[in-house]
């Protein structure tokens, strides 16, 4: 499943939730089907946008709820999770 949204695409398949524009990979997540998130990257160019946000609302959104965050996690990643108010 695809939606197009402020010029960008999101693009869903089987538990990954991928950001693109007409250029770049804006971001991923990989995620199962109990919420759990495998891995999230956004691109360094578009940190500090609400892409990571994003990512998580589409994977709230399919699974209805956020689970387990998995490790390795980043000190940049342990900072977005908190302000999310996971982990």
């Amino acid at each position: 499943m695809s939606i197009t949204q402020d010029g960008f695409l999101i693009d869903i398949s089987d538990g990954v939730v991928l950001i693109k524009n007409q250029n770049t990979t804006i971001g991923y997540c990989r995620f199962t089907p109990f919420g759990d998130i495998e891995y999230i990257y956004v691109n360094l160019a578009y940190r500090r946008q609400g892409y990571g946000s994003i990512l998580i609302n589409e994977v709230k959104k399919i699974t209805g709820k956020i689970g387990n965050i998995h490790d390795p996690i980043s000190p940049l990643g342990t900072e977005f999770f908190k302000g999310l108010g996971i982990k």
